[in-house]
């Protein structure tokens, strides 16, 4: 036979036994775009702003359907009812981790974010102990951050009121907390190790060791050494990024809406003054600051499509069955951005999270750090911390911008799986 037809034969085959396949299995799976062999529903997509393509196909085929990313099948969730019933009222079934190759690479199948059953349960239980135990809750976890907010301050004073892009310092304050925390020390910023430990984290998302002492020879038990180091390194990756990134992006819009800052620091005055550092107990006489930050976690939607779940058996899903080990993809902007809860949810506006008393107004749309069994395991410390560092900063600067506040640009630098802002620079001025 000639090698031409043969490939051909050979081509047409795996394309018709792709097909057969999908068609059998979708006929179980909640409805979707037609996917085409191979590439699946990829072309179909804008991969630069995920959200907007899955609520476009949320109004075509509901709350629940079916993508293809690939030749595998990868369920939605869009909408906060379907999000909650899935994640929390099914959270056992929908607990489980989705196919994430990138970091399956990096992690192989350790720490706390990309592993699952035993090991997952196990590392998630010891990391929340170990939080605990080193204080989080307590009074003593606070202080560190107190701490480190004041020599954020300093070093924010260092740059005499230039203009300057925050972006490493604001990184070395949260690195500096989980270092507290991991390695019972905290860094100066100009020390060249932790600068270096801070390269990694951004540029190589890999960590060069820990202290952990375990029981390396035991191959029944999670704590190995290599799953302890995987741990640390998603403790690392999940509080110093996303907390710098968040923080980045707030000054950023408290810069293009000088109204809210000029808000926010009367507030502050008001209830901490000038002499003493902010600590928790503010919170409670602080409902402006408050609504802030949740607008700011809102707003800009850190992880917009959450990382990957995956079921962890056949589960009945509003009548359709969800084959185990399926990838679940929920949309968290769908109910961030979600219009009757916040109504004109594309613009910045504390007034989202007050009620018309001015009180602060909690809502189960907020799934900032998502929900369920996978639910943020340092959602406390992320949220101790921007409330911590936001109001020591605005405590003690004026926020200047470089250009006029209309100018100022508060688009992602790209969306998809994370919300960056884009370069910017500002002056801080001594109060």
């Amino acid at each position: 036979m000639d090698p031409a037809v043969a490939l051909v034969l050979s081509i047409s085959c795996l394309l018709l036994f792709s097909l057969w396949r999908w068609s059998t299995t979708r006929q179980k799976l909640p409805p979707g775009p037609t996917p085409l062999p191979i590439i699946g529903n990829i072309l179909q997509m804008d991969l630069k702003d995920i959200s907007k393509s899955l609520t476009k196909f949320s109004k075509a085929y509901g709350p629940v359907f079916t993508l293809y990313f690939g030749t595998k099948p990868t369920v939605i969730l869009h909408g906060y009812e379907a999000v909650k019933e899935a994640l929390v009222d099914h959270g056992d079934e929908f607990s489980g981790r989705g196919s994430f190759p990138l970091f399956e690479r990096i992690n192989k199948g350790h720490g706390i974010g990309m592993s699952n059953g035993k090991p997952w349960k196990e590392m998630r239980r010891f990391s929340l102990m170990t939080l605990r135990n080193f204080g989080m809750g307590k009074r003593s976890i606070e202080e560190r951050v107190q701490e480190e907010a004041r020599c954020l301050v300093e070093e924010l004073r260092k740059t005499n009121a230039s203009p300057c892009d925050p972006t490493f310092i604001l990184g070395c304050a949260p690195c500096n907390v989980i270092c507290s925390v991991i390695f019972q020390k905290r860094f100066e910023y100009s020390d060249q190790n932790f600068i270096h430990f801070l390269k990694l984290l951004t540029e190589a998302f890999t960590i060069l060791g820990s202290p952990w002492i375990q029981e390396k020879h035991n191959e029944q038990s999670e704590f190995t050494l290599e799953n302890l180091k995987i741990a640390a390194f998603d403790l690392f990756i999940g509080g110093t990024d996303s907390i710098s990134s968040t923080v980045r992006y707030g000054l950023l819009l408290l810069l293009k809406h000088p109204e809210v800052t000029v808000k926010l620091q009367q507030e502050i005055e008001r209830v901490i003054g000038r002499n003493r550092s902010p600590c928790m107990q503010d919170r409670s006489h602080m409902p402006y600051t408050d609504a802030v930050i949740h607008e700011i976690l809102r707003f800009i939607n850190m992880g917009p499509t959450n990382a990957p779940r995956a079921v962890t058996h056949d589960v009945k899903f509003r009548n359709y069955l969800i084959p185990k080990g399926t990838t679940v993809l929920p949309s968290l902007t769908s109910a961030l951005h979600d219009d009757k809860q916040f109504p004109n949810p594309e613009r910045f506006d504390p007034g989202h999270f007050l009620d018309k008393n001015g009180n602060f107004k909690k809502t189960d749309y907020f799934l900032a750090f998502s929900t369920g069994k996978r639910v943020c395991v340092g959602e406390g410390l992320a949220r101790m911390e921007l409330f911590l560092l936001l109001t020591t900063i605005l405590q003690n600067f004026k926020l200047k911008p470089l250009v006029e506040p209309k100018d100022i640009s508060i688009t992602p630098v790209f969306g998809g799986m994370s919300s960056v802002p884009p370069p910017y620079q500002l002056c801080f001025i001594p109060i």
